[in-house]
């Protein structure tokens, strides 16, 4: 966009749909239970708020193929109406089980309390962290210091003796915690690529920092963090109902017929969204179906891996557009650089009605800086 003035620039961008940091701070973006658990790539709750608003009415119900960290879901929570949320992540379906369940918000606290208070004396007994241990895979091992993986393995341990729906929401905690609890450095949370385990120049507090070597900490601050955010939440809730599918959304059988649609699809070459939660595959035992992940794999920027891609969002937007209402809006979000998505929405029968473009501005540390992304509103 070299030479462009910033008035024709702006000419073409959809303001509504574009904030300033100033006028949408990082506290708003992660409001209540949207902060829950870090997620990299999910869009914001603001934009779902303005298309829900603009196609979406009561008794409509929207489907996310490409649920992520279920901001769909939850809006569509407070707006009241129904939605469902398919994803090929076992850990993103659990994160929207539990922000969009309801709770007993006492029971929920003290349940949470408790497995903290006695996950931690487990960890203090020395015979019994042994033992735990004992059953930790080698990354496990590799990527956390013996006090750390004790305290975790522990706190797993102990959540185990609360019903399912409690049990959740704990091994959201001990998720969290395990991401901050991990050996690598303060200021590369989220892209690690091997444990460092010695003193080492630290770029976020300019100074010489050594890796955590405990957990507990961790799992006192989020404990009370993700309990006062459901809470937070709770208040909020409609009267909507959600369903969450563990499935590919290029083959997935909806239960119900959705009046529309509102995502932001993966991107080719750009996240790994199974390995950025390693830490809780390997935790929590869950199932591992990154071979499904549409866009993760190495050389997503080569033509081929372009075209693949490609053809595998045309099978999702095609199975979704032969399950949607007649006339169905779907609104696609997408950084889309490499400019796949008409042909893409064009391939699967959809008709395009509008592409917009918002300005993204408010990107913080090692990601800082600022891009455009495209909305695609199409028409089954």
């Amino acid at each position: 966009m070299a030479g462009v003035t910033q008035d024709a620039l702006y000419d073409d961008i959809d303001l509504e749909l574009s904030w300033s940091e100033r006028e949408l701070p990082q506290r708003e973006r992660t409001k209540h239970v949207h902060g829950l658990h870090p997620y990299l790539g999910k869009f914001i709750p603001q934009l779902v708020e303005v298309f829900l608003d603009r196609h979406f009415a009561a008794g409509d119900a929207v489907y996310d193929p490409f649920m992520g960290s279920a901001t769909t879901l939850v809006e569509a929570d407070v707006y009241g109406i129904d939605a469902l949320g398919c994803d090929v992540s076992a850990y993103n379906c659990q994160l929207a089980l539990v922000k969009t369940a309801d709770y007993d918000i006492e029971e929920l606290g003290a349940a949470l309390e408790r497995t903290l208070a006695q996950g931690l004396e487990r960890a203090a007994d020395t015979a019994q962290s042994a033992s735990l241990e004992g059953g930790a895979s080698a990354w496990l091992r590799e990527w956390y210091a013996p006090r750390a993986l004790a305290e975790l393995l522990a706190y797993r341990a102990e959540s185990q003796a609360l019903e399912p729906k409690l049990r959740q929401v704990a091994e959201v905690v001990l998720a969290r915690a395990a991401r901050s609890a991990r050996r690598t450095t303060h200021f590369d949370l989220d892209f690690p690529r091997e444990p460092v385990s010695g003193p080492y120049y630290c770029h976020k507090h300019k100074r010489t920092c050594r890796p955590v070597e405990e957990a507990a900490k961790f799992l006192r601050r989020y404990t009370g963090d993700v309990a006062r955010r459901i809470a937070e939440f709770a208040a909020l809730r409609g009267d909507g109902h959600t369903t969450v599918l563990h499935a590919d959304a290029r083959h997935v059988e909806l239960p119900s017929r959705p009046t529309g649609v509102i995502t932001s699809p993966p991107y080719p070459g750009l996240i790994d969204y199974h390995e950025q939660h390693r830490y809780a595959y390997e935790l929590l035992g869950l199932d591992d179906r990154r071979s499904q992940e549409i866009g993760a794999a190495a050389g997503g920027r080569t033509r081929a891996a372009q075209a693949s891609y490609s053809d595998a969002m045309v099978d999702v937007l095609a199975n979704t557009r032969a399950q949607l209402a007649d006339a169905a809006p779907v609104v696609i979000v997408a950084n889309d650089s490499l400019d796949l998505y008409p042909s893409i929405v064009e391939r699967a029968g959809l008709e395009l009605e509008q592409r917009l473009t918002r300005h993204v501005n408010r990107r913080t540390g090692r990601r800082a800086g600022q891009f455009f992304e495209s909305v695609l509103v199409c028409r089954t």
